[in-house]
């Protein structure tokens, strides 16, 4: 707030800058059509919708009554510009924010980190313009809101979100230039035009600082989410507790692969791996006391590759998760920038830290491969251990089995569970319902039906029950090519379920129950897919064609961005000094040359600029000068005035002030068109400089 000592020294921030006691936003009460607003209101509505665009994509990010609070500030605000009515007093804002100060505190409980400092800033945004009456508070507003602009990259960096921050980078240069612009009514479009300007004007110094600024991890991870109901991966796995399964069409990684792709139903992306049932979850082993090696902690693996490697790379979306998917099985440690990782017993690859931005690495792997101990001694005994009291059935019936096969050895044993996965009517679907207490129970006997983790958990469970050490594997399996650019997109409705067992002699085996059940969901054939969308489900009705080139177009100008502008890390920041020269560039190469860079600019534009000052004439400058200035005071002049109007034009001055300012732009007349009259000395225009700088100018 402004105190009433402040009224006559500060301006409006808009249009001609009344004095401070001015309300904002105001006309006269009936001034007509909303086309012909006076400009103050026109230009704090302009100034609201930009903060409404501001705001928009952080709706989903913020507390229902943060959002439903700043659509009803920025509504009255905008109702108070158009009827000409008060902005509210001091102890209305105080009362307010206050308010929002406890709710914020109640929301998050805290008042520090990322969420509860967004919702403060859009509330403090979203306040300020109810005070909005001075040019410094227009200031206040405008860094606000690219501040606020700013805070949209924390939960997304995508493309589109970068897209509508550009938008909203425009409307926020185009409020600020318009803020500036002399008396009159100018329309939006030449602000906007000068905006747009200045953004080009800039755009070479983002480059500049893009590519050679130092790059610095996140301030803030993403915000782990819980995958329940979605398909995709997560830590554990609960069979049965859900009734549908909402296909989650996201992409969860891209594979580029160096040479020939491996075919799609040997696809398998390795992530963790199960091996603990309590009846109801499966969980990762938790390492025993006294145990020198651990399966979930980096323990001996085993791992013999077979067979010709196969070279990729891989860019990871983030997850909040430390998993590295790789193609099954990676024996050298993917090769990831700034940060270490590690293979357990089991197979599974592990980042340091969690995977909380855009990444990209480098793996070679080894389809072929043998992985285990080849003894059973060495084996832990969890991977036969099933809980007491759960699915009779099945273990009944694995009884049976071994009783009818257990002469022909483990082999024959899981071929026949096999076997009646394709032959027994069961079936691959999203709505199974739900199920009950004896999970394996009722997919074997009773449902006969289930998605991929029904269907592995009943076969492992099946094989333990015959006495076969046998587990749990999560990752993807599968994905599409693009053939826009040609990577390989896995999404996460690619994600998997498999099983393995371990046989004497061969060590650990990969058995894919679901592909018993669906060939279809691991080979080439037609997936289950999630319903489209409106626009999606018209396009595909007019040409699936079309519909799948668009999107196909999409996910590859996606890609790019991920590429190109995400995934600019630091290795590529030195790889760009080696391809400019340097041998074996540092840190300190990268900020001698950005120094370089912008002491070059600088006396670039220098030299530019005096070579301007050259070219134009001196004796026109020193006259524009004059002539600012006593427009700046309130003259109305024309625009090429010479120096007798302007003159002419002092007469409203005191007469001691006006008679030299007179003698000074006659003198300088003189010396452009009469520079040999005798009745006077001939000034210099050096002397006539000099005495510019002493004149009494109007304020």
């Amino acid at each position: 707030m402004l105190s009433r000592n402040d009224a006559p020294h500060a301006r409006h921030f808009v249009s001609s800058l009344p004095p401070e006691g001015a309300q904002p936003g105001l006309g006269r009460p009936g001034a007509g059509p909303r086309s012909h607003l006076p400009r103050e209101a026109r230009d704090t509505l302009f100034l609201l919708a930009v903060i409404a665009w501001v705001i928009l994509p952080q709706l989903g990010n913020l507390p229902p009554w943060c959002g439903a609070l700043a659509a009803g500030v920025l509504a009255w605000r905008g109702w108070l510009a158009v009827a000409a009515r008060p902005l509210p007093g001091r102890w209305w804002l105080l009362g307010l924010l206050a308010l929002t100060l406890g709710a914020t505190y109640a929301t998050h409980r805290t008042l520090l980190g990322r969420d509860a400092g967004v919702t403060l800033i859009v509330v403090l945004l979203t306040l300020k313009t109810l005070e909005l009456r001075a040019r410094r508070d227009a200031f206040v507003v405008f860094f606000l809101g690219f501040f606020t602009m700013l805070t949209n990259f924390f939960y997304s960096q995508s493309l589109p979100t970068a897209a509508a921050m550009l938008v909203a980078l425009l409307g926020l240069l185009t409020a600020l230039v318009n803020a500036h612009l002399p008396v009159g009514r100018p329309p939006l479009v030449q602000a906007m035009k000068t905006a747009g300007s200045l953004a080009l004007w800039g755009a070479p110094v983002m480059a500049l600082m893009f590519l050679l600024f130092p790059r610095l991890p996140p301030l803030w991870g993403i915000p782990g989410d819980a995958m329940s109901g979605r398909s995709g991966l997560s830590a554990s796995m609960q069979v049965g507790n859900l009734a549908r399964l909402a296909l989650d069409e996201s992409i969860a990684m891209r594979v580029r692969f160096d040479g020939p792709v491996p075919p799609q139903q040997d696809l398998y992306f390795r992530g963790p791996v199960l091996s603990q049932f309590d009846g109801r979850e499966w969980r990762p082993l938790q390492p025993r006391l006294g145990s020198r090696f651990s399966p979930g902690l980096g323990g001996r693996a085993n791992l013999q590759p077979l067979g010709a490697p196969v070279r990729y790379e891989v860019t990871l979306e983030p997850s909040n998760r430390p998993w590295l998917f790789v193609l099954d099985a990676a024996a050298l440690p993917p090769t990831l920038p700034g940060l270490s990782s590690f293979m357990t017993a089991e197979l599974q690859w592990i980042a340091s830290q969690p995977i909380t931005d855009l990444v990209r690495y480098r793996a070679e792997s080894h389809p072929v491969f043998r992985h285990g101990p080849l003894s059973a001694a060495a084996l832990w005994p969890e991977y036969r251990e099933l809980p007491p009291g759960f699915n009779p059935r099945t273990l009944q019936w694995a009884t049976e089995l071994r009783r009818a096969h257990g002469d022909q050895g483990d082999a024959a044993l899981v071929r026949a569970a096999l076997d009646r996965l394709r032959s027994g009517g069961y079936l691959y679907t999203l709505e199974p319902g739900v199920y009950g207490e004896h999970s394996a129970d009722e997919f074997w006997f009773d449902r006969k039906q289930g998605f991929c983790e029904h269907i592995a958990s009943a076969f492992v469970v099946l094989m333990r029950a015959m006495d076969i050490p046998a587990r749990i594997v999560t990752g993807y399996q599968g994905g599409e090519r693009n053939p826009v650019d040609g990577f390989w997109v896995l999404r996460q409705s690619d994600a998997h379920a498999w099983a393995e067992v371990w046989l004497a002699g061969r060590g650990w085996q990969r058995v894919d129950p679901t592909s018993a059940v669906a060939p279809g969901r691991t080979g080439a054939f037609q997936r289950l897919t999630p319903a489209p969308g409106a626009v999606a489900a018209v396009l595909g009705q007019v040409s699936p064609d079309l519909a799948a080139s668009l999107r196909a177009a999409w996910e590859a100008l996606n890609n790019g961005w991920n590429q190109w502008v995400l995934n600019y890390t630091q290795s590529k920041q030195l790889d760009l000094l080696k391809r400019l020269g340097f041998s074996s560039p540092n840190w300190q190469d990268l900020g001698l040359l950005l120094i370089a860079i912008v002491v070059a600019a600088s006396l670039g534009a220098a030299a530019w600029t005096l070579l301007e000052r050259r070219r134009q004439d001196p004796w026109l400058r020193l006259l524009a000068r004059a002539r600012q200035r006593l427009a700046a005071a309130g003259l109305a002049l024309p625009a090429q005035a010479p120096p007798r109007e302007l003159a002419r034009a002092l007469q409203p001055l005191p007469p001691t002030q006006r008679q030299a300012l007179q003698d000074w732009l006659l003198r300088l007349e003189r010396l452009r068109y009469a520079p040999g009259a005798a009745d006077s000395p001939r000034p210099g225009l050096a002397t006539l400089r000099r005495e510019f700088r002493k004149l009494p100018w109007p304020r």
